[in-house]
């Protein structure tokens, strides 16, 4: 039922992606700092030429990730998951290159594990799990020293004959060369926590609100479909009644016809009058079951053709100005518009916007009229439906385009909801508000055609 939501969860995996891109760069980042900070600036001897490969490699790693997150080819779990234990193995090699679990800033096999948690589904946490804690065990007993601060203490035989003073020198020595190591583990150590605490923190925070859009547009989905089954059940009736009514309609338009023949214009003019009113709302009537019936099923495509917006503008009010002749209409155009834009004149968007249009009129005092504004640019169209009549019911702007709202007093009930449906289906946004100065407003905006300009063809070309 829910088609449209799978294309919202891809959405979600390529955004994880992304957000591993992001996190790796920030890894590299800081793998520089260090490497910088420990040869350059402590002058402790590192295999630098080792290091830097490693960076380089997740540097190369990240430049195809790179170049994935711009192809359209689906992102999977497992392509996740397997750049991830890239990245772990990368800060396995480097911490077995500076002194394996006596490094301080072990602490960075809980950011995948962390990340994989929060990504993907509990089976890969604990395959992650497993192999962070295997690598973790292996460093223990395999690793590559750290030389110049690795803590030891002398051995006493190879001083016994030396003399005392000389002895205390040398063990003071050692003593502060145990304190520098364990100064230095220590501000490592807290590096590690403030470092992983702001780093796991905004990550963790940005994870959260992407999971936070997913549940919206989840919830968004199911009231859309929720939506588009009543959509579906009331286009259904509306067939069955154009079938239905289709057969008493057409006798009553013969009907009408032979009396139109038996009374004549000169002998009864008043009679002949209201005859010919008659045969035009029978034929209006059936206008409109077969545009009911010709509708149904089509796709947007398929129902509509693509014209400027101004010409489609016009074709709408003159479609309304037939069957409202009389009405006042007060129309502003912003002058400002893009002349070139362009939409599809879909049959159902022109029927709703005459149907806003019809329930103006209905609601507003005939010497005030109504109020239509219009404005685009290449992207977007916005409509502006004023009338100067009671306003919105309450019950009206609270469950509007939800589902048919019964009103006695004022025809919105169906037409308003199937106009919220048809704005929806075209990807626009609708709005309906009281004015503060009087009368009610509604307010549409829709997408329109992309025109490829000739900046655009040069700088593809």
């Amino acid at each position: 039922m829910l088609t449209h939501i799978s294309p919202k969860s891809q959405i979600s995996v390529r955004q994880n992606l992304k957000w591993l891109f992001v996190l790796r760069n920030l890894m590299m980042l800081s793998e520089v700092i260090l490497i910088i900070l420990s040869v350059y600036g402590l002058g402790i001897h590192l295999p630098e030429q080792e290091l830097w490969l490693v960076v380089l490699a997740t540097g190369a790693v990240n430049i195809y990730t790179s170049i994935r997150l711009d192809t359209d080819e689906p992102v999977t779990e497992m392509e996740i998951f397997s750049q991830i234990t890239i990245d772990v193995f990368a800060i396995a090699t480097l911490l077995y290159l500076t002194g394996g679990a006596s490094n301080p800033i072990t602490w960075v096999f809980l950011l995948p594990l962390i990340v994989t948690a929060i990504m993907l589904p509990q089976d890969y946490a604990w395959y992650m799990v497993i192999l962070t804690t295997s690598l973790y065990t292996i460093l223990i007993a395999f690793n590559i020293p750290l030389p110049s601060i690795e803590p030891h203490m002398p051995d006493p035989a190879p001083l016994m004959n030396t003399d005392a003073e000389n002895y205390q020198m040398l063990h003071h020595a050692f003593i502060m060369n145990d304190k520098s190591y364990f100064s230095l583990h220590m501000f490592g150590m807290w590096f590690g926590f403030v470092f992983s605490a702001g780093l796991v923190a905004f990550f963790v925070v940005e994870l959260a609100r992407t999971l936070r859009d997913q549940e919206r547009s989840l919830a968004e989905a199911r009231e859309n479909a929720l939506r588009d089954e009543r959509v579906i059940a009331l286009g259904t009736l509306a067939a069955s009644a154009a079938h239905d009514m289709g057969t008493p309609l057409g006798t009553i338009a013969i009907v009408a016809h032979e009396l139109e023949q038996e009374y004549p214009e000169h002998r009864y003019p008043d009679l002949y009058e209201k005859m010919l009113i008659m045969q035009q709302q029978i034929n209006r009537c059936k206008e409109a079951l077969s545009v009911m019936s010709a509708s149904a099923g089509e796709m947007r495509a398929e129902s509509g053709s693509v014209i400027l917006v101004a010409d489609y503008i016009d074709d709408v009010i003159n479609q309304w100005r037939i069957h409202n002749a009389g009405a006042k209409l007060n129309f502003f155009i912003d002058p400002n518009v893009a002349k070139e834009a362009k939409i599809i004149a879909e049959r159902t968007l022109t029927h709703s916007i005459i149907n806003i249009l019809n329930n103006a009129a209905e609601a507003s005092p005939a010497e005030l009229g109504i109020e239509f504004h219009a404005t685009w640019d290449l992207d977007h169209i916005t409509f502006k439906i004023r009338d100067f009549g009671p306003g919105f019911p309450p019950e009206l702007v609270e469950f509007a385009g939800k589902h048919p709202v019964v009103s006695k007093k004022r025809g919105l009930g169906v037409g308003l909801f199937l106009t919220y449906s048809t704005i929806n289906r075209l990807g626009g946004k609708i709005n309906l508000f009281n004015s503060d100065s009087g009368g009610a407003c509604l307010e549409i905006t829709l997408p329109l055609l992309h025109i490829e300009t000739n900046n655009d063809r040069t700088g593809n070309g």
